[in-house]
């Protein structure tokens, strides 16, 4: 089996907070505060890094969330975050020897409840699972292969899968490991135990316009049981809805997924619902964003470029732009943003410092005022989910 060195030992958590004057500042900057082993080794290690129970999340207070207690799949009104990081397979591993390898079977309920199993699991494969909950499962690194009924789709540094309550498995599918962020919320499955697709919305595809330089459009993988007992994937292309800022170069920003209710719906598409930074009255909504080096454009952006920019992605009051302020994109929004740099180097801005961040680093962004800076010389990629939130009980 692997030994702990073999994973990258801690996942580097970053939470926000407001101080007594209002102003945006760190709370913690640290090692997630709640690892441990999934299965008596240090084959996989869990990270969880934040647990609400409710939905608006609560924004208030300088209580760790991290430390609440949760029973998988979560709480059934809220939601949590954890990082799986997993070994990699040997290459001298043979399943039909693994003493401890568990057949497929007919499904059956877990006592946590919300959940149901298949079996097929062994020492590098899940089990065939299904839990009452909307996943964004996000590739930090390395790759894993997902298990649908209708085959295995390889997910690499990057990319995201939205599952939509489906069945499924993960595999590690080779060598070198991987390291998965799981932003799990509450859904409701209107026909009991089934979970499966309610209404006919159709899937949006990309469009296949030209990107700014060095942009890229994040890969989107849907899931979800049309039928009962089988997991699909019923997209898997570029993300769909694109928008850029006609005065930053090189900035584009992707939308995956919107959920408009808590618990959330079981649907085949959600991008036709209106655009907007902040999600819908107790929703998320799921970003990528790609940065490009501040300086393909510092200097050269005012209040109006600004505005623009907040207008068009439908959300003009979030901007807290002023003349003073330590950066022009400075944002403020009453959501729970769990935020991820899948590539490059950027700094987070708050009104009271700068925190450096690199890919793997997760942010837990508590409805603070903040703006994302690109120093480097390449193009920076952060992934952000945002869920409704609360700044009082």
């Amino acid at each position: 089996m692997a030994t702990e060195s073999a994973i990258k030992p801690a996942i580097r958590r970053v939470v926000t907070g407001i101080d007594e004057r209002g102003r945006s500042k760190v709370l913690w900057d640290s090692p997630a505060p709640n690892s441990r082993s999934m299965d008596g080794s240090a084959a996989s290690l869990l990270s969880d890094i934040w647990v609400w129970a409710e939905s608006p999340a609560p924004l208030y207070g300088e209580r760790d969330d991290g430390n609440m207690k949760y029973d998988f799949p979560g709480p059934p009104e809220g939601g949590h975050v954890r990082v799986i990081r997993s070994s990699g397979r040997p290459e001298n591993y043979d399943p039909a020897k693994d003493q401890n390898a568990v057949a497929m079977h007919d499904p059956k309920p877990l006592p946590s409840g919300r959940t149901w199993d298949r079996g097929g699991r062994n020492a590098f494969t899940t089990d065939m699972h299904k839990t009452q909950s909307i996943d964004y499962a996000i590739e930090l690194v390395g790759e894993r292969d997902l298990g649908m009924d209708d085959g295995n789709h390889t997910i690499r540094q990057g990319d995201i899968v939205v599952q939509v309550g489906a069945w499924h498995q993960w595999i590690r599918n080779n060598a070198a490991g991987s390291t998965m962020m799981y932003d799990m919320f509450a859904a409701k499955f209107t026909d009991g135990p089934q979970g499966i697709a309610q209404g006919n919305d159709a899937v949006m595809t990309f469009d296949g316009r030209a990107l700014p330089p060095g942009a890229k459009t994040a890969r989107r993988v849907v899931t979800i049981d049309r039928v009962p007992n089988k997991g699909s994937v019923i997209a898997d292309g570029p993300a769909p809805d694109v928008r850029t800022d006609p005065a930053r170069p090189g900035f584009m920003v992707s939308r995956l997924w919107v959920t408009d209710g808590s618990p959330a719906k079981i649907v085949n598409e959600t991008l036709h619902l209106p655009h907007a930074i902040e999600p819908p009255e107790k929703g998320s909504v799921l970003r990528v964003y790609n940065f490009p080096p501040d300086k393909a454009w510092q200097g050269r952006v005012g209040r109006a470029d600004v505005d623009a920019y907040f207008k068009a992605m439908g959300s003009p009051a979030a901007s807290t732009w002023s003349a003073q302020a330590p950066h022009p994109y400075m944002q403020k929004t009453r959501t729970l943003d769990i935020c991820a740099v899948l590539e490059g180097e950027i700094a987070l801005v708050l009104d009271t410092r700068e925190v450096k961040l690199a890919a793997g680093d997760v942010v837990v962004q508590r409805g603070t005022n903040h703006a994302w800076s690109n120093r480097s010389d390449k193009p920076a990629v952060v992934s952000v989910a945002s869920h409704d939130g609360k700044y009082a009980p």
